[in-house]
């Protein structure tokens, strides 16, 4: 090994070679390992921490420099192949964006996306001791960007995964939208009383690939193994799809969560994602070294198998509408132009349809325009904006007399945004509302939990 001082200027090591740096701060000295990057600005040394963090010293600053490995050393071995093992499941890798399957440009240190089953194993080498991987790449989408359209489409590639012989299919998806996919797919697979013919896994990541805090490997390795090796799906207690994900702040645990009972509810910790009024499916033990062990219940699987998902209806178009001090008549007359209208109701279920003072004339036009609505054939059915607990609209006059005028929803237990992917469903196979909503097609409409 050789010590060289200054870096770049005068022979030294060069971007993308390996290096440990010591270095003298007002703290004390430190010393550093990792892969010399472009300087964060001119006259500082910056490296590359194993972990993912940046760290950048003035170069008065630093002691000494000491070349490690060469950057097409590192490069070569970051990308050696895996050998595949015969005798692990296939798994298919459906990607339609984010960035947890990206690896860092050791050079730029930009990140970059890698989507080919080779560039997986290269960016989650521990990947291959879980399943065969085969991997595709659908689409690179902000998940808010994401339609029926899309969903129909990763329906396609489930049907042909399974075709082929995969045990399971991991798709890989931005979080903020995650939920609406994976109740989808729980829908599509198992809205007509069946289940699929392996398991489907969504997953994704809180925090990119380049930051030390990043999920998205673990949660990766987690889904894989759920995917190729998790309990045959029963298509009935929301375990047709599943999303995998941090259970909690902390590395080594990861949850798996009924698809159609799920909803991210934080921003952006680790642990976004919860159940709605129903328990996690099990969990996901993740080792320092990659390995993986499930925690979860078993059940023998009293559905058929589905020969092929179902697919949404494009076309169809729902208005959402929010209970609140800023709803208006008008906005229940958009409805004519669409094909029914979810309400996410206050409380128990409930709209501003009354004036007890006489001093608010808005709720009276609601309620007429409600009436109206209803009496000439339109769909409303009503969920709740309190996401946990059921909609009851027997307990206040205001809940039975939307009852009385034809207002769908009551004594339903799922959240309001599976409530939507389940209307959309049902009005692409044009079946009975109300007979759909009060069944459990897919474990959607489990009973509540007692607190």
């Amino acid at each position: 090994m050789e010590w060289l001082w200054p870096p770049i200027a005068m022979g030294g090591p060069n971007q993308g070679d390996r290096v440990r740096i010591n270095a003298s701060t007002p703290e004390g000295s430190v010393s550093h390992e990792g892969i010399l990057l472009a300087p964060a600005t001119a006259g500082h040394v910056t490296v590359k921490l194993d972990n993912g963090y940046n760290v950048t010293f003035q170069q008065s600053e630093v002691n000494e420099i000491e070349l490690i490995a060469a950057g097409s050393e590192v490069e070569t071995r970051l990308q050696a192949t895996q050998s595949e093992n015969p005798d692990l499941p296939e798994v298919w890798i459906l990607h339609t964006g984010g960035t947890i399957a990206s690896k860092v440009d050791y050079v730029t240190g930009a990140v970059a996306a890698r989507f080919e089953p080779e560039e997986l194993l290269d960016a989650v080498p521990e990947l291959a001791q879980h399943a065969r991987i085969r991997a595709k790449k659908l689409g690179n989408m902000w998940s808010d960007d994401i339609r029926p359209r899309h969903w129909n489409a990763m329906m396609t590639e489930t049907k042909r995964a399974f075709d082929a012989g995969a045990a399971g299919v991991v798709i890989t998806h931005g979080t903020d939208t995650m939920h609406f996919s994976a109740a989808a797919a729980a829908f599509s697979w198992s809205g007509e009383g069946k289940r699929p013919p392996g398991r489907i896994v969504f997953t994704g990541s809180q925090r990119s690939s380049d930051r030390g805090s990043t999920d998205g490997t673990e949660n990766l390795l987690a889904a894989v193994h759920w995917a190729a090796h998790g309990p045959e799906p029963t298509g009935d207690n929301g375990d047709t799809s599943v999303i995998v994900m941090h259970a909690q702040s902390d590395d080594g645990i990861c949850a798996v969560l009924p698809g159609c009972a799920a909803r991210k509810f934080h921003s952006s910790r680790r642990n976004a994602f919860q159940t709605i009024n129903t328990e996690p499916i099990g969990t996901i033990h993740v080792g320092r070294n990659g390995e993986c062990s499930i925690n979860a219940s078993v059940q023998s699987p009293k559905r058929d198998v589905a020969n092929e998902p179902i697919e949404f209806n494009e076309k169809i178009r729902i208005l959402q509408l929010m209970a609140g001090s800023h709803m208006f008549a008008d906005q229940i007359e958009l409805a004519y132009h669409y094909d029914a209208i979810l309400f996410h109701g206050t409380g128990l279920g409930h709209l501003p349809i009354e004036d007890p003072n006489g001093d608010s004339p808005e709720n009276v036009a609601i309620r007429k325009a409600l009436e109206n609505y209803c009496s000439n054939g339109g769909v409303a059915v009503m969920t709740t904006q309190c996401v946990h607990g059921p909609i009851h609209m027997d307990v206040y006059s205001k809940g039975r007399y939307l009852q009385e005028i034809g207002v769908l929803g009551n004594h339903a237990t799922l959240g309001p945004d599976t409530a939507l992917v389940k209307l959309h469903f049902l009005l692409s196979r044009d079946q009975d509302i109300q007979a759909g909503w009060n069944a459990n097609l897919c474990g959607e409409n489990q009973s509540v939990i007692s607190n």
